[in-house]
């Protein structure tokens, strides 16, 4: 393996913007699908996109030159071929790919909903497969965070559990009416982030903010189900609207190849910061 040095010293993240940080209904296309990419958003190296395939539809097949991809199904159920191997996807099931990998989805009568996200690496990294059941039995990656008006389950999908260079990924559920994220924190040092906002059926919406300074938010949007907000700095809490929950994918890119790959390691709010994050338990 080389020795990671693609961006050796860390990088001034992007601005805040609205047009740069709010991509509307990502889970509308069909096919395969790219929402959000470097010069396409305020990201510098992730990707984000969607394989929506109805049942029936002809497998698809493409290559990740360059770029190790993240894949999680959000719908139905799919064949996820990589190489000579085959992987059966269903609900919150992931697979992480190296690069320069030859994929190629396949459904059967449901169809299915993948997302897919990518980063480019100067390594090679192992392929895994993490079925959604693996990570609900390890306490290090399915737990609980926060209280009250802010309890919600963290799972991470992609994470210490998987050999990679960039990609951080996994799903948060909150309960109805509450806050996530909270208290506050930042991590735009080291990760750049987005959320892709799922199981929202209508009505339930809720807001998201993210912004650096607390008396005039950069981005404060209403969100639904499909909807993808980026983080590429700035605190980034978000709050259901009452009688529904504001649930997310969340999907993050390092800045330096492997340094930056960390979850939970994050600058909280000053003014929430004496009780921790609520992310230790995620933590190396």
């Amino acid at each position: 393996m080389r020795t990671a040095n693609r961006h050796a010293e860390p990088i001034t993240p992007l601005a805040i913007t609205p047009s740069e940080c709010v991509v509307r209904g990502t889970n509308r296309g069909r096919g395969r699908t790219s929402w959000l990419s470097p010069g396409n958003g305020a990201v510098v190296h992730l990707r984000y996109g969607r394989i929506i395939l109805e049942a029936g539809a002809s497998p698809l097949a493409f290559l990740n030159p360059e770029e190790e991809t993240g894949l999680v199904c959000l719908g139905g159920n799919g064949i996820v071929r990589v190489g000579e191997l085959n992987f059966a996807m269903g609900l919150y099931d992931s697979i992480y790919v190296p690069r320069n990998a030859a994929i190629e989805v396949r459904v059967d009568s449901n169809g299915c909903d993948l997302a897919e996200f990518s980063a480019p690496v100067d390594n090679d990294y192992p392929l895994r497969f993490v079925p959604f059941s693996e990570v609900l039995q390890d306490p290090g990656l399915h737990f609980k965070a926060g209280a009250e008006s802010y309890a919600r389950e963290v799972h991470i999908l992609i994470g210490k559990n998987v050999q990679a260079g960039r990609l951080v990924a996994g799903v948060t559920f909150s309960q109805p009416g509450n806050w996530t994220s909270w208290p506050p924190h930042e991590h735009a040092a080291m990760l750049e982030e987005a959320y892709v906002y799922i199981a929202m059926p209508e009505p339930a919406w809720g807001m998201q903010f993210v912004y650096n300074d607390k008396d005039s938010p950069e981005l404060a949007v209403v969100v639904r189900e499909g909807d993808c907000v980026v983080m590429p700095q700035g605190y980034h809490p978000n709050v259901s609207a009452p009688g529904g929950s504001i649930n997310f994918l969340w999907i993050m890119s390092a800045h330096r190849e492997v340094v930056d790959r960390q979850f939970g390691v994050v600058n909280v709010q000053p003014e929430y910061a004496q009780g921790g994050s609520g992310l230790e338990t995620g933590r190396e």
